[in-house]
């Protein structure tokens, strides 16, 4: 990849192709090997097989790799709602001192409520949902570092505690530790269980389940979580992972466990329209990503339900293809229709078969 240290990874790239996230243009373009052209991230073009993707820091770049721009998204130029987007996203910075819609609106030369319809179409949030997800970040790390949670709340720009644990009940994982680094200085704690399911694993920081998968051993625990000091069972998880057991045996009934996740804004806006799906019900990728306010970000939408770590808590074998039928699940297709009979009261006649 063609790109600093200080830029996205590749992973991350990707993602922002497939989710074409307007919040990526003009950091990276996208350069299509098969077809000589390169592209912004979010280029409304069908998006290319992964193997024919190369990323540049730039139009120059791309052009020395002798790739030439593409005509639909002209990646050469910018149009005025993208610098007015780009201006709030680095107005807005880390949401300590972020200033309010129309403070913001005011000083990138919109109305109030066009910019807040211009900032969502680019971002996939309003200026305020951006700015909470930017404050509850900070905060994570200011507690990272040891501060007291009262100086996090205060340094994140949050004007009372109230607002900072309203907001934390909307987020996945409060402060998502467990995911940097691979863990190091988190203690996470395990177990392998039966289930009427099959072999389950749990395990979790002191925050929330961190993982939930099926026919998994501790070796895979390990490899995702190298850092971190990971410990078997326990007294204080043990009633967690009952209410983990209940949850599966009875999926439907998991909102109140506690989760210490961490993905994009992209893929847990995905996770959160999830847990929305009521027990019994399906959604199809297309309704997923309308859901989240990215209609074209179908694959991004596939992408965010598969990069999902917390199997039955965050429901993604509620998702199906449009056309009714299951489509894939991580631990199988016969666990999948498992779980959705079990949520239908076992009416076979609701599945395909």
């Amino acid at each position: 990849m063609m790109m600093s240290d200080e830029q996205v990874s590749e992973e991350a790239a990707w993602q922002a192709v497939l989710a074409r996230d307007g919040t990526f243009d003009g950091r990276f373009v996208t350069g299509v090997l098969s077809t000589g052209i390169y592209c912004r991230p979010s280029c409304a073009a069908r998006h290319p097989r992964r193997e024919n993707v190369r990323f540049f820091a730039g139009p120059d770049a791309a052009e020395e790799a002798r790739l030439r721009a593409c005509l639909r998204c002209s990646p050469r130029s910018v149009s005025r709602e993208e610098e007015a987007v780009a201006r709030a996203l680095a107005r807005i910075g880390d949401g300590s001192d972020a200033p309010t819609l129309a403070q913001l609106s005011s000083e990138v030369g919109y109305s109030p409520a066009h910019f807040q319809r211009v900032f969502k179409r680019a971002v996939g949030v309003t200026p305020a949902q951006y700015v909470r997800t930017q404050r509850m970040a900070r905060a994570g790390e200011v507690l990272s570092g040891g501060n007291s949670v009262t100086k996090a709340i205060y340094e994140a720009g949050f004007g009372a505690p109230s607002r900072f644990y309203e907001n934390s009940r909307d987020r996945l994982g409060m402060t998502p530790s467990a995911w940097r680094d691979g863990g190091s200085g988190v203690t996470i704690r395990w177990a392998v269980v039966e289930t009427t399911l099959g072999r389950m694993l749990v395990a979790a920081t002191e925050k929330g389940i961190c993982r939930l998968s099926f026919s998994e051993e501790p070796d895979h625990l390990r490899a995702r979580f190298p850092r971190a000091d990971l410990v078997e069972g326990g007294e204080a998880f043990e009633g967690l992972l009952q209410d983990v057991v209940s949850a599966v045996e009875q999926p439907g009934c998991s909102r109140t466990i506690p989760l210490d996740v961490q993905g994009t804004v992209f893929q847990e806006a995905i996770w959160r329209e999830l847990q929305r799906i009521p027990a019994g019900e399906t959604r199809s990728y297309a309704q997923l990503a309308a859901a989240v306010g990215r209609p074209g970000a179908v694959r991004a939408a596939g992408s965010a339900n598969a990069a999902n770590n917390v199997a039955v808590l965050i429901p993604c074998h509620r998702v199906v293809r449009s056309d009714g039928t299951l489509g894939g699940y991580a631990y199988g297709e016969a666990l999948k229709r498992d779980l959705l009979r079990r949520e239908q009261g076992g009416d076979r006649s609701r599945l395909d078969e």
